[in-house]
C-alpha cells in the first residue's frame, strides 16, 4: 500500500521513525546494564569450558562468556525497544511525512 499526502495526494510519503529509533537505543542500552549484571554468570560458565585449556583458558573462556553475555543482552534490547518504538510511531505519534509539502500526519489520515 502507497501512503499518500491527505493534504496534496502526493505519494512521496516517508516515516521518520523516532520512536522506533529512540527505542532501539533506550533498548540496547538497558539490555548491555542487563548483560552487564549477568557478566558474573557468563563468565564463570565461560571459565568452566575454558578449565580443560589450563589456566589461559579459564580467563579467555571467562573474558568470552562475560562479553558474549553483554552482547546477547545488548541485542534482545534493541530489537524489543524497537519493537515497542514502532508500535508507538503507528498508534500515537504523526509517522509519516510529505516531501513535497512537509505535511506530517500519521497512518489513520492515509489514503
Amino acid at each position: 500500500m502507497t501512503d499518500q499526502c491527505p493534504s496534496c495526494q502526493s505519494a512521496s510519503v516517508i516515516t521518520k521513525d523516532i520512536a522506533r529509533k529512540i527505542g532501539a537505543i533506550i533498548g540496547t542500552v538497558g539490555g548491555a546494564a542487563q548483560g552487564v549484571t549477568g557478566v558474573r554468570a557468563g563468565a564463570q560458565v565461560g571459565a568452566v569450558i575454558g578449565v580443560a585449556a589450563g589456566p589461559a583458558g579459564v580467563i579467555a573462556g571467562g573474558m568470552a562468556g562475560a562479553i558474549l553475555g553483554g552482547l546477547a543482552g545488548a541485542a534482545t534490547g534493541c530489537i524489543a525497544g524497537a519493537k515497542l518504538g514502532e508500535v508507538i510511531d503507528e498508534r500515537v505519534l504523526d509517522n509519516y511525512v510529505c516531501l513535497d509539502c512537509g505535511l506530517s500526519f500519521s497512518c489513520r489520515h492515509s489514503a
